[in-house]
């Protein structure tokens, strides 16, 4: 069993910053790879960033690089998403994701919290 809950979202102007986090419980979140996941309003869910066991393996989105930082604390069974300069357009429900890497890429396993809702306004 796996359970992720995301918190922090809110309400910023554009060039503000956000930071969310997750709590995960269960056997997988300190073991596996895990990421954040954005769906904004009339489009699919995409990935954002993500992280590897060790944290020291990261990858993200084009459109968040050099403004988003994703990170992990372990012993906390957290992973979090700093988010900087934010724009319009970060506007989505933000969810965390257990997943692994495998051929090049994140993978995503269908284990899902609740999101936060990040609203960015001009």
């Amino acid at each position: 069993q796996v359970q992720l809950v995301e918190s922090g979202g809110g309400l910023v102007r554009a060039g503000g910053s956000l930071s969310l986090s997750c709590a995960a419980s269960g056997r997988i979140s300190s073991t596996n790879p895990m990421a954040w996941f954005r769906q904004a309003p009339g489009k699919q869910r995409e990935l954002v960033a993500a992280i590897d066991t060790s944290g020291r393996t990261t990858d993200y989105a084009d459109s968040v690089k050099g403004r988003f930082a994703i990170s992990r604390d372990n012993d906390k069974n957290t992973v979090y998403l700093q988010m900087n300069s934010l724009k319009p357009e970060d506007t989505a429900v933000y969810y965390c994701n257990v997943g692994y890497f495998a051929g090049g890429r994140y993978w995503s396993f269908n284990y899902w919290g609740q999101g936060t809702q990040v609203t960015v306004s001009s």
